[in-house]
C-alpha cells in the first residue's frame, strides 16, 4: 500500500503518504483562504520527499469535513481526481475522527472522552464529542453525527471536556479546556484509514460533510 491522504477542511492544507504502516512524508501549510494553491505542491513534496511518483499510489485518503465549502471541496476533488488518473482506490474519513485520533495518539487524553471543535466562522464550531476507546481502530469513537453551532451552545457537558482544534482558542470563555491540537494532520488522517483498512472496515465514504449551504451564492438563488 501506498496511501495519499489529503485533507482542507480546516486551516491546514495537508498532505502525508503512508506505507500501510507508518507515515513516510507530510507536508503542511497553514493559510486559511489558499488551499487551491497550496494543495498540488504539497502532494509533489511528500512524493519527492518519499523518492515516488503518482502512479505509485495505492489507495488516497480524504478528510470529508464539516469546513467551509470551497476549501474542503479542493481536498475531496482532488483527491478524487488523482486517484481516478492513477487507479488508486479512494477512502473518505471524517476531518474531526482524525483530529480526536490524533488527540490520542500524540497522549493528550488517556481515557474518558474529548471534544473536537474547529472553526467554522459566523461565530460558530464544527464539533463532535468522543469517547477513548482503546484497541477501536484510531483509539476513539464518535458520540452522533459532527455539528455545527455556537460554541456557547453546546450542552455543559460537552463543553466541559477536553477539546482539541481552534475551538478553545477563539471561544475561551466556553471552551475552557483547550488542548494543544489545533488542526488535523495528513498523517494522523492516513493512519486512521491505515487502522481501519487493516482491521477489515469498509471506508469508502466519499460524501462531504458541509452541513451548511456554501457562504458564497448566485444571487438569483438567495432567498
Amino acid at each position: 500500500m501506498l496511501l495519499l491522504a489529503l485533507d482542507t477542511s480546516t486551516t491546514a492544507i495537508t498532505v502525508a503518504l503512508h506505507d500501510g504502516s507508518t507515515v513516510l512524508a507530510e507536508a503542511t501549510t497553514l493559510d486559511a483562504r489558499g488551499h487551491a494553491e497550496h494543495l498540488a505542491p504539497g502532494v509533489q513534496r511528500v512524493l519527492a520527499q518519499a523518492g515516488a511518483v503518482p502512479a505509485d499510489v495505492t489507495d488516497v485518503a480524504v478528510g470529508l469535513g464539516p469546513g467551509p465549502f470551497t476549501g474542503l471541496r479542493v481536498g475531496i476533488v482532488t483527491g478524487r481526481t488523482l486517484a481516478l488518473a492513477v487507479g488508486a482506490r479512494v477512502h473518505g474519513v471524517g476531518s474531526l475522527d482524525a483530529l480526536a485520533a490524533q488527540a490520542v495518539a500524540d497522549g493528550l487524553v488517556g481515557g474518558g472522552a474529548l471534544l473536537v471543535a474547529t472553526d467554522a466562522r459566523r461565530k460558530e464550531v464544527y464539533w463532535a464529542a468522543y469517547d477513548v476507546v482503546p484497541g477501536r481502530p484510531g483509539g476513539v469513537e464518535r458520540r452522533g453525527e459532527p455539528a455545527v453551532g455556537r460554541a456557547a451552545d453546546l450542552p455543559d457537558d460537552v463543553r466541559s471536556l477536553p477539546t482539541v482544534g481552534r475551538g478553545p482558542g477563539l471561544y475561551p470563555d466556553a471552551l475552557t479546556h483547550g488542548l494543544p491540537l489545533l488542526d488535523v494532520s495528513a498523517g494522523a488522517l492516513a493512519s486512521l484509514v491505515a487502522a481501519r483498512l487493516g482491521a477489515g472496515e469498509v471506508v469508502d465514504e466519499q460524501e462531504a460533510l458541509y452541513l451548511r449551504r456554501p457562504d458564497a451564492v448566485p444571487s438569483a438563488a438567495r432567498p
